[in-house]
């Protein structure tokens, strides 16, 4: 399974940005994907998840920023952050997990500065 994730560039505070990131190889389904970022020296941390049912999980940091869906036939996982802050600057990676495995993407870098 390789995890391709898109959309991330430098936008300047107060903009938006979409995540998207799409699943390909061997799919039986996906439980759980979601979207982690890490800054350098600092552990990486959770942005927001979503079941296979719908059920999503946001960091408090991105609350009321952040929307995450996916699409189960598609087998991609969307990123919607807007409002954009200078401490939301980091490499973003998507996770899909499948039964015991779990897949990180390669992670594409968002960049607040004005």
């Amino acid at each position: 399974v390789q995890l391709q994730a898109s959309g991330g560039g430098l936008v300047e505070p107060g903009g938006s940005l979409r995540l998207s990131c799409a699943a390909s190889g061997t799919i039986f389904g996906f439980s759980t994907m979601g979207w982690y970022r890490q800054v350098p020296r600092k552990q990486r941390e959770l942005v927001a998840t979503i079941t296979r049912a719908g059920t999503t999980i946001y960091a408090d940091s991105v609350k009321g920023r952040a929307t995450i869906s996916r699409d189960n036939a598609k087998n991609t996982v969307v990123l919607q952050m807007n409002n954009l802050q200078r401490e939301d600057t980091a490499v973003y990676c998507c996770r899909a997990d499948q039964a015991t495995n779990i897949y990180w993407g390669q992670g594409t870098q968002v960049t607040v500065s004005s």
